[in-house]
């Protein structure tokens, strides 16, 4: 503290400071905050699956419950009796347990999960408790209460819930020190898999979302930390120009969706013409492209860079005991289950209680009326001689009752009308403790098979609220989208080939190609080196670059070609390589590491092309033979850290192209994999078949469509598709369809014969449709035909579609299957028949990638000194042998 302000001004004494120590009053504030907020305001408890709030709006909705609708505002001021944290939080905390659809039954506009449209306001909506509320969440007798915050009132201290409510609504939150994130269940796999726990049989839940959508769980964890969950939306091609997507992932709006792809469109990231929202009850955001681009990349590049995929990172925090608790799903599952059945047995023990305090009653009431005690007590003057008349009257037959008789017993018979003992009973009064026997003996049995009476109880709610409440969420496993192959490259590269400079700045030099900023770009030089770098507005690579190009690590397939002179006098050599596996921005040396090293021919093959080239020496000395030819296909693919094979000693010239080469590597095996619906290289799912560069994929739906679809493993199937298999151009289709114009079925076989065209194949009848399809060569079909009333049925005819129709056009109607009224139609085992050979340009000795890791060399120069000895001019000679060339 600064002392009086007269000694600064007189210049006394210099100013004089204090210290006042704080370090207790903040001690345990910090800790109560946070307890409270952890145990009141953020994190539900794991008894009944709600929050503070959430449980207080329910009691306030039971209080208020009289079977019709009220306001959203009144019942929110009803809660503020016992939730003292002001009317919006209550409001936003309704709406929200309103919008799961589970407890409130609600009437008014309360708001869209899909669109994110907010609620009306409160004095707008109104809303009731709902059958499953009422028969799952209230039980005032097995209830625990406790003092409201301003102890005005009784509030439960958790609702006696007996259901898996918190797993079926999910639940969020952020606390001091900790947050939770629970994932919403299916409500139909939720009673399941409690019935499987009492059953003591294993159980898996996993979460479905109310938005619906596509889902991976394979990195769940059990909802525990450090789980993943990857969403997806629903996208599916509506014409070859406009996507549609009908689902949502989890988390986002088609508000939020809609602006991450616009954001994405205008990032570059990817390219659409328009967007059109008609999302309704149903999403529908159709998303048109411009020509050209294509819809199955697309699909891709909206997984990549916008909100159509998002990851959700589940953490699983309850409250037990007044104490925070991290628990998977799967236990939450089963404390709740257990928790149900105690909450059971609490019920049927009170029952049982109420019912023989009744069969009590009912039996001491007969027994007062039919043997006339009441008459005992007519002498009597005081009170005490009443009771203690009736209690020595009723003596001699109360050896049956199960508990002793006390004056409130004898209390309750001295208040029994004359009316009603003058129209006493005895039959019916024998059927009440009768029926009441047969009750208790009831209970008792449930009591004594508890976990039969739970496994009931469950049944019960699946059969009478779980229509309707079928998984929404499609469970998928999903292939990684590799950005670098999707991204719309809107971007344009530039190089200097002279200076030695690439980039998008540089406008005034050399376009190359298109690329993105998330590209890498492989450049080579005419000293031989090659260097990977990122996307920059200008990078320095070196002086004489030959080649620029987007660069695909993935990529095993391209080749590049080169001939190179080691050091400034020294002899050529011949290699090819791939390019696989690097680091970025280091700089690799192509040629033997010599100083004066050049690349004299230089080449990129996107599908292993060998081509021929003409070599052509200087005139020096004794050289007879100055040109000769070299095919690459006669050379190992090496790694790009090998020597290579001698080509010449002698000074080149310069080397010339002579002749373009066909692919040296073999036909690229093609894998669908069924669980993500997608193709791929890497042996998952079915074997379609090797494909060459012309091969295509044949496609049917069951709609009747027929396509063909180059082999690329960015394509997306819709999940109608029945035929997938390497496409025959040769190889009729055979198919017998139903025709709901006519009403008959026809046959007709026919082929493809456009192949870049999706064609249907059955008349466009809404009636109308496939029964059979096969693309065998001999296909046989076995028909069962209707029985008549009054007719012998007919035997099945089994045909040979072969044989039953030429092939005709794809348009054709085709032949009329039969007159006779059909009942099935089954495809048989065909006919053995020996396909074609099929024919390829390229069916040659072919030299595997994977196979070529040796770096030895094989001198051909030897060749080259033989041959200039002689006098032999014939320039026609073929290769001798994998990697060595006769040389002239």
């Amino acid at each position: 503290m600064i002392e009086d302000d007269n000694d600064l001004i007189n210049g006394q004494d210099e100013p004089k400071e204090t210290i006042t120590r704080i370090t207790g009053m903040y001690k345990e504030w910090f800790l109560d905050y946070a307890s409270y907020v952890i145990l009141e305001r953020a994190v539900p408890a794991i008894e009944d699956g709600f929050k503070p709030v959430q449980r207080r709006i329910m009691h306030s909705m039971k209080d208020l419950d009289d079977g019709r609708y009220s306001k959203v505002a009144n019942i929110v001021g009803h809660t503020m009796q016992y939730h003292p944290h002001g009317d919006a939080s209550i409001a936003d905390a309704m709406v929200q347990i309103g919008q799961k659809d589970l407890l409130i039954d609600t009437q008014g506009n309360w708001g869209n999960i899909l669109t994110g449209d907010s609620a009306a306001a409160s004095r707008y909506i109104e809303a009731r408790l709902s059958k499953f509320a009422l028969d799952v969440v209230y039980n005032p007798k097995i209830t625990e209460w406790q003092a409201s915050y301003d102890g005005r009132r009784k509030e439960p201290v958790n609702l006696p819930v007996m259901f898996p409510l918190l797993l079926a609504q999910g639940g969020e939150g952020i606390a001091v020190g900790l947050s939770t994130k629970i994932l919403p269940h299916n409500f139909v796999e939720l009673i399941d898999a409690s019935i499987k726990h009492l059953q003591g049989k294993k159980f898996v839940i996993l979460p479905d979302f109310p938005t619906a959508g596509i889902a991976d769980f394979s990195n769940y964890n059990d909802g525990l930390r450090g789980g993943r969950v990857r969403v997806r939306a629903k996208i599916s091609q509506l014409d070859k120009n406009t996507l549609v997507i009908t689902e949502l992932p989890f988390g986002t709006t088609t508000s939020s969706l809609i602006d991450s792809i616009l954001k994405a469109n205008d990032k570059g990231k990817i390219k659409v013409k328009k967007i059109e929202d008609n999302t309704a009850a149903e999403v529908e955001i159709l998303v048109h492209l411009p020509t050209g681009l294509s819809p199955d990349k697309t699909i891709d590049a909206l997984y990549a860079f916008t909100s159509c995929e998002s990851s959700i990172s589940p953490l699983g925090c309850v409250i037990e005991d007044n104490k925070p608790l991290f628990v998977g799903v799967t236990e939450m599952l089963r404390r709740s289950t257990d928790n149900t059945v105690q909450l059971l047995k609490s019920d049927l023990e009170i029952k049982l209680d109420e019912l023989e305090e009744q069969w009590h009653f009912a039996s001491l009431e007969r027994i007062f009326i039919e043997n006339r005690i009441y008459r005992d007590i007519e002498e009597e003057e005081t009170w005490e001689g009443v009771i203690s008349a009736i209690d020595k009257g009723l003596k001699p037959h109360i050896k049956h009752l199960k508990r002793a008789i006390t004056v409130e017993d004898i209390e309750r018979l001295t208040e029994i009308r004359i009316k009603r003992i003058s129209k006493f009973d005895i039959d019916k009064a024998q059927q009440k403790i009768d029926s009441l026997e047969d009750q208790i003996a009831e209970i008792k049995h449930h009591l004594a098979n508890l976990i039969d009476y739970a496994i009931a109880y469950f049944t019960r709610l699946k059969k009478e609220y779980g229509t309707g409440r079928e998984r929404k969420t499609e469970i998928r496993t999903f292939d990684d989208v590799d950005a670098t192959k999707v991204v719309i490259r809107n971007t344009k590269l530039y190089v200097n080939r002279e200076e030695g400079f690439i980039g998008t700045s540089l406008r005034k030099d050399e376009y190359v190609c298109d690329c993105s900023d998330i590209d890498d770009i492989i450049v080579f030089t005419k000293e031989g080196k090659m260097m990977i770098t990122k996307v920059d507005a200008k990078t320095f690579i070196g002086k004489d670059i030959i080649r620029v190009e987007v660069f695909d690590k993935k990529d095993n397939r391209t080749i590049y070609n080169m001939i190179y002179r080691d050091g400034k006098s020294g002899p050529s050599y011949i290699k090819r390589f791939a390019v696989t596996s690097i680091t970025r921005d280091k700089e690799y040396d192509l040629t033997n590491g010599n100083k004066g090293s050049t690349t004299l021919y230089f080449s990129a093959n996107p599908n292993g092309e060998a081509e021929v080239v003409s070599i052509l020496l200087r005139q020096a000395g004794s050289i007879k033979k100055l040109k000769w030819d070299i095919d690459f296909a006669d050379i190992l693919i090496k790694g790009r850290n090998s020597k290579g094979n001698l080509v010449t000693k002698y000074p080149v010239k310069k080397v010339e192209l002579k002749e373009k080469g066909i692919s040296t590597l073999k036909p690229r095996k093609i894998w669908f994999d069924d669980a993500v619906q997608r193709l791929n290289v890497d042996g998952r799912g079915e074997l379609l078949g090797e494909f060459r560069g012309e091969d295509r994929i044949l496609i049917i739906s069951q709609k009747g469509v027929v396509k063909t679809i180059i082999p690329e493993v960015t394509s997306h199937f819709d999940n109608d598709m029945i035929v997938m298999e390497k496409w025959i151009p040769k190889k009729p289709i055979s198919a017998i369809y139903y025709d709901g114009e006519k009403d008959k079925y026809f046959v007709k076989r026919f082929l493809i014969e456009n192949e870049n065209k999706e064609e249907s194949f059955i008349t466009s009848h809404d009636k109308s449709h496939l029964e059979i399809v096969s693309t065998d060569w001999i296909p046989m079909a076995e028909i069962e035909f209707t029985k008549e009333r009054g007719k012998e049925r007919k035997d099945n005819l089994i045909i040979n579609l072969e044989e039953f129709i030429a092939v005709k056009g794809l348009t054709a109607l085709g032949n009329q299957l039969t007159k006779e009224k059909v009942n099935q139609i089954s495809l048989l085992e065909p006919l053995p028949y020996e396909a074609p050979e099929e024919v390829h340009a390229d069916d040659l000795e072919v030299i595997d990638e994977e196979d070529v890791t040796s770096d030895s060399e094989e001198n051909i120069d030897d060749a080259t000194k033989k041959n200039n000895d002689s006098d032999s001019e014939n320039d026609d000679d073929k290769p001798d042998g994998k990697g060595q060339t006769k040389l002239f």
